[in-house]
């Protein structure tokens, strides 16, 4: 009788715990949402408006192909650096691969990027880590990589 008191009290456990890391229908579209936002202003030539959906704060960290860069302004900076002009921003399109919960307020995604440009198309795959901070979905942590 104790280990069926035992296994029930487990497989509870075990329940409940998978639950909270599912992602919820409605934490999926806002995720997709805060993407959207992101393709939006990157096509508008909007940099500062593309990081605003990051976390702005020194703890942020974007891998590229040059290694880490720290902080939200310095990322800023990169982008700024990289990209320069309308030409060379181009038109940005998200493909989302996966999308998991890694617990009750972290994202893990997996995605790929087309950025249609007149001075020649880039593309490559990302992940992100998404952490709701203050009620808001912000991306903490980008490892972007270029093909070719």
């Amino acid at each position: 009788m104790r280990l069926l008191f035992v296994g029930f009290f487990v497989a509870l456990f075990s329940i409940t715990s998978h639950a909270k890391t599912e992602l919820k229908e409605a934490e999926k579209r806002e995720i997709l949402s805060l993407l959207h936002k992101q393709a939006e202003a990157w096509n508008e030539g909007n940099l500062e408006k593309f990081m605003e959906t990051y976390l702005n704060s020194e703890k942020l960290v974007f891998i590229g192909g040059n290694g880490p860069t720290y902080g939200w302004q310095a990322t800023l900076d990169r982008y700024k650096k990289n990209y320069p002009n309308k030409a060379a921003i181009g038109k940005l399109e998200f493909k989302i691969l996966n999308i998991s919960k890694i617990d009750t307020r972290t994202v893990f995604l997996i995605g790929r990027f087309e950025l249609t440009r007149e001075i020649g198309n880039l593309a490559g795959h990302f992940t992100l880590v998404i952490q709701k901070i203050d009620g808001k979905w912000l991306i903490v942590s980008d490892h972007s990589s270029a093909e070719g």
